[in-house]
């Protein structure tokens, strides 16, 4: 079967074979068809099958006949809208609609963040078929207005259950509110899992169920092996597979971004030139690292999980899982890079101990026992020569400030407070002597004060309340009470704020001539007590 057999125009078929590629796979051979005719489409097929092309190429088609119907000169909105979990991939599916429509009329373009939206903007503003994105770059668009939607005739959704993993479910269900009710919808995705089942029954409408291999099954002409070994030399068995086997593009996954930092800079020490991709860094670091491992200026890529989707390289030969997943499916995902488009791949997976027990659960998604691959006493007596000469990976970072509560060191059973001290005679509990012993020699001169102060307080609480005996009778002291720094002789009582002391009668209001309205006397309201008082500071009526 040719891709001219499919329906395609000869525009496309001429592009496809320039590309290298004569005969369509099996998830292009269902799914081209179908969406040639309008329908939706629920696609899962093995990683590396080709399912971009399934449904690059006949919505090409589509929108070349759309298009030659229109006026030139008109300007074009975005008909096609694909959704991607990551960058990487999003670059990857614009590319390959540059790739296959170059000899078409179709304009595209891709958006995503960790890059400035300004020349996202204005690409935007101009004639636009198909907009390639990640979920959250375009909510951005549509929030600023710079996006519009409405004109969306087709949806894709490409490695549907990645987007699931990654938590954008929420996005994929705001941008589905955005985009008219009548649409076509593609859903291809790498597993088949029932996640995606119950997402296909809410988004499509009677759709092409093709299913060209069993669910989370990698592709068969991958070589997988798994070696047991140290933690402390799994970086050197690495190295030595490297040198020995003369690798070149080698990607290799790490379950930290410290860890993939770590291992890249190490390599790189040990003469094999590597660098590291993930999520911390920019995406012009990214995309450059991306592109020297394309271009073979660099012999090892090391990556986390956030490159398992996305990573199209031709005939890439290696994949090494330094670390295990946490997760069984994003094994599938990581051994698909390799083995793509019929090319044979080896996968390599460097077990620890510690991650032994990640194996089973990976076997019984794969239906298959993974073949250990046994080390000789030789190679085994020269892995812990090595580790013993290059001694064992340490974590230089600094160590963690001390959480509120626990004091540097911590507490630890064998009596000593940071590893090196031990407990003195005096410690209680390995780090903090006891607190009588404390008091006596770091404080000596709080006992006395103790002592001397509190008495000291009594007459002073017996002092004031003897003066404001009347206040719970008239509820106000009288202006004949003595100057205690807190209130202004009887002299100063005419300030616009307290009337004078021969008006007052009972400590509260002032005599009935100077009433106005019965109730108050015609003085501005006094101020808070306590606040002004004081001879020679700013009161509201002014300075004293």
């Amino acid at each position: 079967m040719s891709f001219a057999s499919l329906g395609l125009d000869a525009e496309l078929v001429r592009a496809v074979t320039e590309h290298g590629y004569t005969e369509p796979t099996p998830i292009q051979s269902a799914a081209i068809p179908a969406v040639l005719a309008g329908r939706d489409v629920l696609a899962g097929a093995q990683t590396g099958t080709g399912k971009t092309a399934g449904f690059v190429l006949p919505v090409l088609q589509r929108l070349t006949a759309t298009i030659s119907g229109l006026d030139p000169r008109a300007k074009r909105r975005v008909r096609v809208l694909v959704l991607t979990p990551t960058r990487e991939l999003a670059a990857q599916v614009e590319e390959s609609v540059r790739t296959y429509g170059k000899y078409t009329p179709v304009k595209s373009t891709v958006v995503f963040g960790g890059v400035g939206m300004q020349p996202q903007v204005e690409r935007l503003a101009q004639t636009l078929d198909i907009l390639v994105a990640t979920p959250g770059r375009l909510l951005d668009h549509v929030g600023q207005r710079t996006l519009d939607l409405s004109t969306v005739e087709t949806l894709i959704l490409d490695e549907a259950d990645r987007m699931l993993d990654m938590g954008f479910i929420h996005d994929v269900k705001r941008i589905l509110k955005l985009l008219p009710a009548k649409r076509q919808n593609l859903l291809f995705s790498a597993t088949f899992a029932d996640e995606i089942k119950s997402l296909a029954d809410s988004l499509l409408h009677d759709p092409a169920e093709i299913e060209v291999a069993r669910r989370s099954a990698p592709a068969e002409i991958v070589d997988q092996r798994v070696y047991l070994v140290r933690k402390e030399a799994k970086r050197h068995l690495l190295a030595r597979l490297i040198k020995q086997g003369n690798w070149y593009q080698v990607l290799v996954f790490s379950r930290t971004k410290h860890g993939a930092n770590r291992l890249a800079e190490q390599l790189s020490k040990g003469g094999i030139p590597s660098l590291a991709i993930h999520g911390n860094k920019s995406q012009s670091a990214r995309t450059r690292a991306l592109a020297d491992f394309k271009g073979n200026h660099i012999q090892v890529l090391v990556a986390t999980d956030i490159a398992a989707r996305g990573i199209d390289i031709k005939e890439l030969p290696h994949v090494v899982n330094f670390d295990l997943p946490n997760v069984a499916e994003d094994y599938v995902h990581r051994i698909g890079r390799t083995g793509r488009a019929g090319t044979p791949g080896e996968a390599i997976s460097l077990v620890c101990p510690d991650d032994e027990s990640m194996l089973p659960g990976i076997e019984r998604l794969l239906r298959k026992k993974l073949h250990r691959e046994p080390l000789s006493a030789e190679d085994r007596a020269e892995l812990e020569a090595i580790v013993k000469t290059a001694g064992p990976d340490i974590d230089n970072r600094p160590a963690m400030p001390p959480r509120r509560g626990q004091r540097p060191g911590g507490r630890s059973d064998g009596g000593r407070q940071d590893g090196n001290r031990p407990r003195s005679d005096g410690r209680r509990d390995g780090g903090r002597p006891p607190q009588e012993a404390r008091r006596d020699s770091a404080r000596p001169a709080q006992e006395p004060r103790r002592d001397s102060a509190r008495p000291a307080q009594e007459p002073r609480r017996d002092g004031p309340r003897s003066v404001q005996e009347p206040r719970r009778d008239g509820g106000r002291p009288s202006q004949n009470a003595p100057r205690d720094g807190n209130r202004a002789p009887p002299e100063y009582g005419r300030d616009g704020n307290r009337a004078p002391v021969e008006s007052l009668r009972d400590g509260n209001r002032a005599a009935p001539q100077d009433d106005r309205d019965g109730n108050r006397a015609p003085q501005a309201p006094s101020p808070a007590r306590g606040v002004g008082q004081h001879r020679g500071l700013p009161t509201r009526g002014g300075y004293r």
